[in-house]
């Protein structure tokens, strides 16, 4: 930096050399090099074919508006008009976020993170959206979310030229949230591919698409991570910071390479605004979903039929391993697969046709990987020995069944359990002679029972492995696992509708 001068006079010595300087600064950027050690200023100036920036960690582009010029003809807007939806009395809100069906994997993320406004009522009318989407090939298939047009009544592509055309459902699919549409033209189109690559974190991505309807809208970010789980059962996503907002959703996330690697799904956002947290479907798996979707309408997936649980470390203890893994099965779906198996409530499944699983949601991703009708080799983990179980798959149900329970409203008095901070009594007592289990009357506040989710009207199934119908057989299960060393015991609990399993010290007990 050349320094102010601090009279006339040394202003007029200084013009010379300051000239040379400037000079010497141009040649230096013209020259492609500079007359700073390791300083990079001369390359940035620079103008090349190349338009990056070189690193010691790679290059970075000067702009994107090369690779926003090559991807955009491709990125096209979806309007969608829903058809009659009738207004219910009283007072209504709009969601800040899509309008998910009751049921569909991503409610539970958008109910969660979504937020709420209160809105005038309206008469019965036709309800339009809008979103994003993409063409993956020349003659006019494009992939867009599943929420973007569930339900849609007529859908229309908007070309980024104002072309307009109507295009008819080939598939969808609810787990991922993935659509593949067709529009009908004779014109090839431009398209663009799915990445094959899994994008890493760190890597520039750049996001195209239609948020409030303003179209062709790019935006600039990185990843920010990997294996993002949002509610949508055992799928990762992608988290990016390039700015996504109502609109995007359907719309691609670019690398640098021009090809897709991901596909937008969601925002977190507590107003409904972009805040720099997006997720998109990998690129992997979309391509998979929508080659499905294109041969056969929609995606069919293996099902074991088994409701399971992840292994804590106090679970972890009370089975004897040296750290937790698997998945235990707290329950089987009626006429499952699984249910007409060997396998039985408790089993910790650690391995799948020889590849091994760390925790519930691995062992929902793999199974949901075959086919069904394949035959899986399933290796269990009961009474510390490892077996096998054989088991043909189903077909992965839309919707999945759950056993209805009756509803307690006795609260009969239970034995003390001191040391575990439990009230118990026989299910029986209150809900007839074949009631299973025992009844959690009262849980103390300080106690590891409440630390862990155990309360009032909880039903406790299994103690150590063994089925229990009174309050001694709950202290026998304690003294077996005990007896075993154990540094914890596991109970397989019914909470509403809900099996799983909950491991409580033995070191306080």
């Amino acid at each position: 930096m050349t320094e102010q001068p601090t009279t006339s006079s040394e202003g007029k010595n200084n013009k010379k050399p300051l000239a040379l300087v400037l000079a010497g600064v141009l040649a230096a950027g013209l020259l492609g090099s500079t007359i700073w050690p390791n300083s990079p200023v001369a390359i940035a100036q620079t103008n090349t074919a190349k338009e990056a920036l070189v690193t010691p960690y790679g290059k970075a582009p000067f702009s994107f508006a090369d690779l926003a010029e090559k991807v955009r003809p491709a990125v096209v807007s979806i309007q969608v008009k829903n058809g009659a939806k009738k207004q219910k009395h009283g007072q209504s809100f709009e969601f800040n976020g899509p309008d998910l069906p009751d049921g569909h994997p991503l409610k539970e993320f958008f109910d969660r993170f979504g937020h709420e406004r209160p809105h005038e009522q309206h008469p019965q009318r036709s309800r339009q959206s809008q979103g994003s989407g993409f063409i993956i090939s020349s003659d006019g298939y494009v992939v867009t979310n599943h929420h973007v047009i569930n339900e849609a009544g007529k859908i229309s592509v908007v070309m980024e030229n104002g072309d307009k055309y109507d295009a008819e459902v080939i598939g969808s699919d609810e787990r991922t949230d993935l659509a593949l549409l067709k529009i009908n033209t004779k014109k090839q189109l431009k398209f663009v591919k799915f990445s094959d690559k899994t994008a890493r974190v760190g890597d520039w991505v750049l996001a195209v698409g239609n948020p409030f309807g303003l179209g062709g809208t790019v935006t600039a970010g990185i990843v920010s991570a990997h294996k993002r789980n949002i509610g949508s059962g055992p799928y990762d996503f992608l988290q990016i910071d390039a700015a996504v907002n109502r609109g995007n959703s359907g719309g691609p996330a670019f690398g640098l390479d021009g090809t897709v690697i991901g596909v937008n799904t969601a925002i977190f956002s507590p107003s409904g605004g972009n805040v720099g947290i997006a997720f998109a479907v990998p690129s992997i798996l979309a391509k998979r979903v929508v080659d499905q979707l294109k041969s056969n309408g929609k995606v069919a997936r293996g099902w074991l039929g088994v409701t399971i649980q992840s292994v804590d470390d106090d679970i972890s203890a009370s089975l004897g391993l040296d750290k937790p893994k698997g998945a235990m099965v707290t329950s089987f779906s009626k006429n499952s697969p699984a249910s007409r198996s060997d396998m039985e409530v408790g089993d910790l499944i650690v391995a799948v046709d020889g590849s091994a699983i760390d925790d519930s949601r691995d062992l929902a991703r793999k199974i949901m990987g075959y086919a069904p009708s394949n035959k899986v080799r399933v290796t269990v983990l009961r009474d510390g020995k490892e077996q096998d179980i054989s088991i043909k798959l189903g077909t992965f149900p839309s919707s999945r069944q759950h056993a209805s329970l009756q509803k307690r409203s006795k609260k009969p008095a239970g034995k003390e359990m001191e040391d575990l901070g439990l009230s118990l009594a026989p299910a029986s007592e209150f809900s007839g002679s074949d009631a299973e289990g025992v009844v959690i009357i009262e849980v103390s506040r300080d106690s590891d029972a409440a630390e862990k989710g155990l309360k009032a009207g909880d039903i406790i199934l299994e103690v150590a492995g063994d089925s229990v119908s009174d309050p001694a057989d709950v202290a026998q299960g304690i003294q077996k696992a005990k007896d075993k060393g154990r540094r914890s015991v596991h109970m397989l609990v019914r909470s509403g509708d809900r099996q799983h399993f909950i491991a409580l010290p033995l070191k306080k007990v």
